[in-house]
């Protein structure tokens, strides 16, 4: 069985097509438009321009998908890319899989309608997938026989999550993030500091260029009873210590009429010295490392899961994985802690095939409907 997969939750366009084989899962193809090149421009997303962008790559990309997960030597039998997509499509693909949510209105619709298109018109079954769990199962597709019951920390720009998993099909939500996700945080705190769209990839590098630094950013809520998160508050500590630093008063900054962190952005932004950009970088990293590690460890050891698994963009970040997996040594010396391959990571259509797998419950393409407000029940 073939899955064609769908992924437009927020920035990317991306399909892939997926094969399970007994109990493996095949990534045949896996294309990843990205809009970041527009965002940068603007300093971060702007739904009009991702939507607008995916209305223009959804079909190309989707093509792209069909034929590159045929072998080579078959791709010259069509007149053009676009015969040959549709042969795909109706003869291999049995299925449709798309993101329903959370995320951007406007860019899940472009994914939801042509998935409902393709559905109805080939009378294929749809399957509607939960963008958020599908990133935890960006690790099926290399440990399929990923054991139970398992934490999931989903760490992202969006959200950030603690689950408890006992089958594929019984979860529970554990605790998030109460203001800001870790990677808006991470954005935000990189504009502060001159740094481009989107900064955790950045901040990561910067921070490996020191090994300490003078400052020491509070990790938030990591000594709560609960497992929440808050990175609000680290946002505003970094965006006090720049003030200090540059001898910024609060008038200059508005007085409070407006929200000091928004003003601060253009009053502040960039014009640091590198090297303590590169220490704010590291104690930011540090901050929100070391709160995502000891709440998920602590997840662990209360639930009494020997498994842990991370997903989202946020877990690229090796610093968080190194973290985890030292902590875990000493706290759950039996434990196992998964990581999706980088690839993987950000948002992309491979994950939302692999949940589909698991979680093959068609509905019909008259019924479903995106949800950009979706989260855990």
């Amino acid at each position: 069985m073939k899955i064609l997969a769908i992924e437009t939750s927020c920035d990317e366009t991306s399909v892939s097509v997926l094969e399970k084989i007994d109990n493996c899962i095949k990534v045949k193809s896996n294309i990843i438009s990205s809009s970041i090149p527009l965002h940068k421009q603007t300093g971060g997303i702007v739904p009009e321009n991702a939507a607008r962008e995916q209305l223009k790559m959804m079909i190309p990309v989707i093509i792209k998908a069909l034929i590159d997960s045929i072998e080579k030597t078959d791709k010259g039998k069509a007149l053009n890319d676009f015969k040959l997509g549709n042969d795909i499509l109706i003869n291999e693909i049995g299925s449709i899989a798309v993101t329903l949510g959370p995320g951007l209105i406007g860019s899940l619709l472009v994914g939801v309608e042509t998935a409902k298109t393709i559905s109805f018109v080939l009378d294929k079954p749809l399957i509607p997938v939960h963008h958020l769990l599908a990133h935890l199962y960006a690790n099926f597709l290399e440990n399929p026989n990923t054991s139970f019951p398992f934490v999931g920390l989903i760490v992202s720009g969006g959200h950030t999550d603690l689950l408890y998993f006992k089958s594929h099909n019984k979860y529970e939500w554990l605790g998030g993030t109460r203001d800001d996700a870790a990677g808006e945080a991470l954005d935000k705190i990189g504009k502060l500091l001159g740094l481009s769209y989107p900064a955790g990839a950045e901040i990561e590098i910067r921070a490996k260029k020191v090994n300490k630094s003078r400052f020491n950013f509070k990790s938030p809520l990591i000594n709560s009873d609960d497992f929440d998160f808050s990175f609000s508050g680290l946002k505003t500590e970094v965006m006090r210590e720049v003030k200090r630093i540059k001898n910024i008063n609060q008038e200059q900054l508005g007085g409070g009429q407006i929200s000091t962190f928004q003003v601060a952005e253009g009053f502040l932004k960039g014009g640091l010295d590198e090297q303590v950009v590169n220490e704010i970088c590291f104690s930011v990293q540090k901050a929100i490392v070391n709160v995502l590690v000891k709440k998920t460890i602590k997840a662990a050891e209360k639930f009494n899961a020997q498994t842990i698994l991370l997903g989202g963009g946020v877990s690229a970040n090796q610093t968080l994985r190194n973290q985890m997996k030292l902590y875990a040594t000493s706290y759950l010396p039996h434990s196992q802690i998964h990581c999706p391959p980088l690839k993987y990571c950000t948002d992309n259509a491979a994950m939302i095939g692999a949940y589909a797998f698991y979680h093959n419950k068609p509905i019909s393409w008259e019924i479903i409907k995106a949800q950009p407000e979706l989260y855990f029940e």
